[in-house]
């Protein structure tokens, strides 16, 4: 971190820069938090996500339902003939909250 960034990571700054341009990715690099954390503070901060710049497929029906009934993103992946990490950005597109890896 820079000089400037002496408040680094707060949900004001975080809102701030990706309002600007910076990407969730970029922001969890700079500031050292997860992808889904600074994922988390954006939206707790009323911040409404851009689209992601990967064409995603339609959303299964039933995908979203599925993993908030107790499915990992991996069966879901298997049973919907996608990657997992397709399936993950869908599910993220889709607004859910994930899990925590490991726990189902």
């Amino acid at each position: 971190m820079t000089e400037n960034d002496d408040n680094a990571g707060e949900p004001a700054e975080l809102v701030r820069l990706y309002n600007d341009g910076a990407t969730i990715q970029s922001l969890a690099q700079r500031y050292g938090l997860s992808y889904q954390k600074v994922r988390t503070i954006l939206l707790a901060s009323a911040v409404t996500l851009r689209p992601p710049k990967i064409q995603l497929p339609p959303t299964p029906p039933g995908l979203v339902n599925a993993y908030l009934a107790g499915r990992s993103i991996r069966q879901l992946a298997d049973i919907h003939g996608m990657s997992y990490n397709q399936t993950r950005r869908i599910l993220l597109a889709e607004g859910v909250d994930l899990r925590p890896r490991g726990r189902q």
